[in-house]
């Protein structure tokens, strides 16, 4: 984005004001960004900031949905990389207020496009995110078990060889498989208590089925 742009200077002063804990004068400063914006780009990113100063869910909802309706008016590369987040968000607003369909819709509308996103911490940041959020609704009962349990005993080991796959599990064919390998690698090791590799067994049928659904 050009920095030079009166919009994106405005939300860069907001998000400083954010970040100092002057919420009232970030707020001022996104609604400004809004009031100056002169084309469908920079009502674009306006709206995104004006979203995160909304005081209920609902207005949470409007400033997503406004944001994302401004973006595909763009229709071109300025906005492509916004489309993760922007499902991302609005999936979080419904979540929020119980429109639990609406909700997988767009987690999964961005995990369909999360590569779009800039390569880096961002990318990963939003990936975690959506897939946490597509677990809500799908995680094995057993996994979540038995991460509990590994993480209250510090088995660094095992959490090692287990989180980078399930945290970016976004239910795909190669993230299924990714997560039911490493779930059989640490089931190989016979390192677990009795209790936990039998939970870790139930861990592996679960995905394993829902690989296949």
């Amino acid at each position: 984005m050009d920095p030079n742009n009166p919009v994106v200077q405005l939300c860069g002063q907001g998000m400083q004001a954010e970040a100092q804990g002057r919420a009232d004068e970030a707020r001022e400063l996104f609604h400004q960004a809004w009031a100056v914006a002169t084309d469908d780009f920079e009502a674009c990113v306006a709206a995104h900031y004006v979203a995160r100063h909304q005081d209920t869910p609902e207005g949470v909802l409007h400033w997503n949905t406004v944001c994302l309706e401004r973006a595909d008016r763009v229709g071109d590369e300025r906005v492509t990389g916004f489309y993760p987040s922007m499902h991302l968000n609005l999936a979080r607003a419904n979540e929020e207020l119980g429109n639990a369909d609406k909700a997988r819709e767009h987690y999964q509308r961005a995990a369909d496009c999360g590569d779009d996103a800039l390569s880096g911490p961002y990318r990963d940041g939003i990936r975690y995110a959506v897939a946490k959020g597509l677990r809500s609704t799908s995680e094995s009962e057993a996994l979540r078990e038995l991460l509990a349990k590994l993480c209250a005993r510090a088995d660094l080991t095992a959490l090692g060889l287990l989180l980078p796959s399930y945290l970016g599990d976004l239910g795909g064919a190669q993230d299924r498989v990714a997560l039911l390998t490493a779930l059989q690698m640490v089931h190989a090791g016979r390192s677990l208590p009795e209790d936990e590799q039998a939970i870790l067994g139930r861990a592996i049928t679960e995905v394993t089925a829902s690989a296949k659904d």
